[in-house]
């Protein structure tokens, strides 16, 4: 069976993006899954790369905590609302801080390549807009799946990656809220 970790970025807890992963970790749980569910927002660490990759900086445990679940998982999960074409800051600096040489890739000596070192595993993710999927694609390019997908995760290995949008968040109604959250609720419950 899957072991599936959902790292949820949004730092509101009342925010929809919460209400999703929520329903991921459920319908997930519901099938048999192992799971488990970070909320970024409730660790504590510098999310702060002072020193680039120059100066290895002490991980918090928090940090350690979540490198264990990361590297356990087979599946992972990040919801997450695009703000300026991309993710929110914290969710930025938990990448920055975790995803670090030599424990999501190494750098071969004298070379341009790299291995992977999260090959193996798959992920989704799953994305709230205040547009429409399409105009987000077609007029912006997608930045921040540009940026996650290809150059974060598919770089460490993880492959295949998929995307769910979700939006237009700022005009729905209640009952579209409902209904996206039970698509998600699906979306786990299928192990997906």
């Amino acid at each position: 069976m899957k072991n599936i970790l959902i790292l949820n970025g949004h730092p509101n807890k009342n925010s929809l993006n919460f209400a999703l992963a929520e329903a991921y970790y459920k319908g997930a749980m519901e099938a048999g899954a192992t799971v488990s569910l970070i909320h970024i927002a409730d660790l504590t660490f510098n999310p702060n790369l002072a020193f680039g990759y120059q100066q290895r900086m002490e991980l918090e445990p928090d940090l350690l905590y979540s490198l264990e679940k990361i590297k356990a998982a087979d599946h992972l999960v990040w919801v997450h609302p695009v703000w300026w074409g991309g993710m929110p800051a914290l969710m930025k600096g938990f990448i920055d801080r975790l995803f670090l040489p030599g424990i999501a890739f190494r750098y071969r000596e004298n070379s341009i390549w790299w291995d992977k070192l999260f090959s193996g595993k798959t992920a989704r993710i799953i994305t709230t807009l205040d547009q429409p999927s399409w105009y987000y694609r077609l007029f912006f390019g997608r930045p921040s799946v540009n940026q996650f997908k290809k150059s974060v995760l598919r770089f460490c290995g993880i492959n295949p990656v998929k995307i769910t949008y979700v939006g237009v968040v700022k005009t729905s109604t209640e009952k579209q809220r409902l209904k996206w959250v039970n698509e998600v609720f699906e979306l786990g419950r299928r192990l997906r």
